[in-house]
């Protein structure tokens, strides 16, 4: 004997005229009914909440720098200059002495980067974050792949946490660099 199917529950808001019954029950207002409008509901949410987190912010005064963005710059110059100390010295990468060029531009690009760093300039802090996900890429891969040691995998870890840590603080400042002064009330 075969069974009759079964009807399926018709979902509340999907009818015409019919509400929401969590929606009677507390007061609030009726969910919205078709997909559109929930993200459309969903986006205002969120414009809301980004909002009011632009008005937290507070514009940066004049020569001021985050102090994750001078962090970052004296850290950027650091390797710029170990880069072109390591080179000076002589050290060979494997076996052999490395061209010019090849130590030059991480140099420069990491010396640039530094400079505009310390002057609080947006493209600077947004390369510097690209640089970062880079080296957290770099370091995710190294722990699925290519660490075999305690020690690669410390030094690994090591590394995913610095620049992820750095990644996630910079964010905000440059949020702070990039907003405009905000005009006096009228």
């Amino acid at each position: 004997m075969a069974e009759t199917p079964r009807k399926r529950k018709a979902r509340a808001g999907t009818a015409a005229g019919a509400e929401d019954p969590a929606a009677a029950t507390n007061g609030s207002a009726p969910r919205p009914e078709t997909p559109r409008e929930r993200m459309e509901a969903g986006y205002a949410k969120a414009e809301v909440r980004n909002q009011a987190a632009r008005e937290a912010l507070e514009p940066l005064e004049p020569g001021e720098r985050p102090p994750v963005v001078t962090v970052a710059a004296i850290l950027a110059a650091l390797v710029a200059i170990s880069i072109v100390i390591t080179y000076a010295a002589g050290v060979k990468v494997n076996g052999s002495t490395p061209k010019v060029s090849t130590v030059a531009a991480p140099a420069l690009i990491m010396g640039i980067l530094a400079w505009g760093m310390w002057g609080a300039r947006y493209w600077a802090v947004v390369c510097f974050q690209i640089v970062l996900v880079f080296l957290i890429f770099t370091s995710v891969y190294g722990l699925l792949v290519i660490a075999t040691s305690v020690g690669e995998f410390a030094v690994t870890v090591g590394l995913l946490a610095v620049s992820g840590t750095l990644f996630w603080l910079m964010v905000k400042a440059m949020a702070r660099i990039q907003m405009p002064e905000r005009m006096p009330p009228r």
